[in-house]
């Protein structure tokens, strides 16, 4: 019988954390809750979760910096809860590597849902027939959907699935403008609720890891949107 997977909550209220921790508990997931960015960091290591529900507003390490050192070390999914609604907030969350940005308060069905989209998308795609069938190469740049790997320059290049996923996708139809709207509804499906701004994030965090090449861009089309540029 398959394990169950790890779910850390992070939120000094004590009674929303253990509300989430109930729904989530329904759903066969194994649960651990914290209630300071310390703890979290500590947890982290030792429950080794495969997701993180992380609020921002904690004492001592705020969630920002719980995100940032995570990030540093781990690919692991996260989704920031906050009472901050403004598009800055959610547009750092995302820039330091949060996978997903929920305003306070919400629907805890709609959290188990995007919870459950979120580790969907982190699991790699099982391949019955060639593994090389999920693979986009080209110069100095190798994209594996099947074990979500990034080579570039001959480096493996750590990002988080969704950011994978969308130079993967962009990477498979070379020279295709898709728009922001599209690619939201490629990358993040009809579960997300969010707005456009997301894309060009994860654009930006893409371009300062993959830089353009003499054969190949992660180009942008004014007014439109993105295209992988082959040349």
């Amino acid at each position: 019988m398959p394990s169950k997977q790890k779910i850390l909550i992070v939120d000094d209220d004590i009674n929303i954390a253990e509300l989430i921790s109930l729904y989530l508990t329904k759903e066969f997931y194994e649960v651990q809750i914290v209630e300071d960015g310390e703890q979290a960091l500590q947890m982290f290591d030792t429950f080794q979760p495969n997701l993180i529900l992380l609020d921002l507003m904690l004492p001592g390490i705020d969630g920002y910096q719980v995100c940032r050192e995570i990030r540093s070390r781990s690919n692991t999914p996260i989704i920031m809860l906050s009472a901050k609604g403004e598009v800055f907030d959610k547009v750092l969350g995302l820039e330091l590597g949060a996978d997903d940005y929920m305003i306070k308060p919400f629907d805890a069905k709609e959290l188990v849902a995007r919870v459950k989209a979120v580790l969907r998308r982190f699991q790699p795609v099982k391949q019955e027939n060639s593994p090389a069938s999920k693979l986009v190469q080209y110069p100095d740049l190798i994209i594996n959907l099947s074990n979500y790997s990034v080579m570039y320059r001959g480096n493996n290049i750590d990002m988080p699935p969704k950011e994978l996923e969308l130079l993967y996708f962009l990477a498979s139809s070379p020279n295709q403008v898709f728009t922001r709207e599209q690619l939201l509804d490629h990358i993040w499906g009809y579960e997300y609720i969010g707005d456009t701004r997301t894309v060009d994030v994860h654009i930006k965090r893409l371009r300062e890891k993959i830089k353009d090449h003499d054969s190949w861009r992660l180009a942008t089309v004014w007014g439109i949107g993105y295209k992988f540029e082959v040349r």
